[in-house]
């Protein structure tokens, strides 16, 4: 499955259910019910998951603990905002970069500061992770598609225009709240041609 981390909506945590293996997390949504099918693929605050079942108010995915470990997924809870995407179907137009829904770690918002209708934001993350972030680069923050404007260390910064602040949950956030983050995988499949040299 491939996405764009261009957010189609916002829908709402109904409810978690915590099974013998798993997590079963039910999430209100309109318009990524369109011709939704069991089995589907959608992206949850950049996480591919798959739909167990729905209805025409919302759908319910399963999270395996492997997930719950690398993602924030654990720290949602009722009535929470989510940003949601369908995988990209075959007559789709990309928008974004390629995003595949499986994220690396997270990081954490270090500061949000606006500068006339834009929004900043510097997150800090893992020396692991920072390796394959780039000036200019692609990285999915919680499954946005963004452009990563500086980088020091193992933090970079990153910049919402007004429009993208209306449409993701990233402004609903706090300093120190978490985030889903997914490197460009170019970056990973060059690192890996390397070490085979």
């Amino acid at each position: 499955m491939v996405f764009t981390g261009i957010v189609e909506e916002i829908g709402k945590v109904g409810s978690l259910d915590k099974e013998e293996t798993h997590l079963l997390l039910s999430i209100f949504a309109k318009q990524v019910l369109q011709d939704l099918h069991i089995g589907d693929s959608i992206a949850v605050n950049g996480v591919c998951l798959t739909v167990c079942s729905f209805d025409d108010q919302s759908f319910v995915v399963g999270i395996s603990p492997e997930t719950l470990r690398r993602t924030n997924l654990e720290q949602l809870k009722e009535a929470s905002p989510v940003n949601l995407e369908r995988a990209l179907s075959a007559q789709g137009r990309f928008g974004g970069h390629i995003v595949q829904g499986h994220v690396d770690g997270v990081g954490t918002i270090r500061s949000m500061y606006p500068e006339g209708d834009s929004l900043w934001f510097w997150v800090d993350t893992t020396r692991e992770i920072a390796a394959f972030v780039v000036e200019k680069g692609y990285i999915a923050v919680d499954g946005t598609s963004l452009t990563v404007c500086a980088t020091q260390d193992c933090s970079f910064q990153f910049m919402l225009v007004a429009y993208t602040q209306q449409h993701v949950i990233l402004p609903q956030k706090q300093v120190g709240d978490q985030v889903n983050l997914e490197v460009d995988i170019l970056g990973k499949y060059v690192k890996q041609f390397i070490k085979q040299d």
